[in-house]
């Protein structure tokens, strides 16, 4: 039995740069049609130079494969309307911040303040920009997410025409906040419909499955299950594939993220076959993000797997996967 998935898409991935961005970004680009690219380098990607740059760092890694990289830019509460219309055609979304928060956030948001913010994101709303927020609190570490959802509530608020989407949601309380406000949405990574913090700290620690947002409990899990297997027409999947060399991931100093690019399309598709929902995974990692983002292109690639034992490799280049070295049922063929 062969699967084929039209035009699949990530809709929030890292690619990193140089070396790394060589190494992961034709993982991506193998299996996907297009991807929301993150702009937390060093230096963050927070002009047109910056952006215009590193998409054609980006498409000269990819080579010749179909696959559009979405750039985006980190926010700055100083964007002007004219700047971000003079990047209308390459400007697909812009990613917030907490400072700090996460890997090179330092430059990132530390207050909302409405009337700061006001011009910028007015901006955005009429310039049709979704702003992508990384949403959590500098709190305890698994109350975060839960605390943020009263900044998700205020931005929804007082920009109404604003598309904003909860990244990376983890908790139930997300899930809930999705349909109290019809300009909220969400992206959701492979590894939050699989783990629990259990998996991450419950016996020997695991690395490479420590990310931020940091896994939740079963309950937590189950609600993201819900919707992303129901495709819920607010949810899109999006991997926050996030890689880090294996040295920096195995030291007392632990790199947040996980690496799930190249088994992303495998894992879900034996998800949603095990829970009887495999005629929604389309719309969950495709169809729901091209409603959502009416500002992208998408171009055609049509991606067939079949159930046929795949090991993942124990390694790409200097970068450990999830499920290194084990065998999953599906392939890309």
């Amino acid at each position: 039995m062969s699967i084929t998935l039209n035009s699949p898409l990530d809709m929030h991935l890292h690619l990193r740069d140089e070396d790394m961005l060589k190494t992961v970004a034709p993982l991506s680009s193998r299996d996907f049609a297009g991807a929301i690219i993150m702009p937390n380098l060093v230096p963050p990607v927070d002009s047109k130079e910056a952006l215009l740059a590193y998409k054609e760092r980006i498409n000269a890694a990819i080579g010749n494969d179909t696959f559009t990289p979405y750039m985006t830019l980190f926010f700055k509460p100083t964007y002007t309307k004219e700047f971000l219309a003079s990047l209308k055609d390459e400007l697909v979304a812009i990613k917030l911040y907490p400072a700090g928060i996460t890997t090179n956030s330092e430059g990132g948001l530390s207050g909302f303040d409405v009337d700061e913010l006001r011009p910028t994101l007015d901006a955005m709303a009429e310039l049709n920009i979704p702003l992508c927020v990384h949403g959590e609190t500098n709190g305890f570490v698994m109350d975060r997410e839960a605390e943020f959802v009263s900044i998700y509530e205020m931005l929804a608020t007082n920009f109404p025409k604003l598309k904003i989407i909860m990244e990376h949601i983890t908790t139930k309380a997300s899930v809930e906040t999705l349909d109290k406000f019809e300009n909220l949405y969400a992206t959701i990574t492979l590894h939050h419909l699989l783990i629990t913090l259990d998996d991450v700290a419950g016996g020997m620690l695991q690395p490479h499955l420590f990310c931020k947002p940091i896994a939740k409990r079963p309950e937590d899990r189950e609600a993201l299950r819900k919707v992303a297997l129901e495709a819920h027409p607010k949810v899109m999947f999006g991997s926050d594939s996030a890689p880090h060399p294996q040295h920096a991931k195995e030291n007392c100093g632990c790199a947040a993220g996980v690496f799930t690019s190249p088994i992303a399309l495998q894992v879900l598709t034996e998800l949603f076959m095990e829970h009887s929902n495999l005629e929604n995974l389309q719309a969950f990692i495709s169809g729901n993000a091209q409603k959502i983002y009416t500002n992208i292109t998408v171009p055609t690639k049509s991606i067939t797997l079949e159930k046929k034992p795949f090991v993942v490799p124990a390694i790409y280049g200097t970068v450990i996967p999830m499920y290194a070295g084990e065998t999953i049922a599906y392939s890309i063929i």
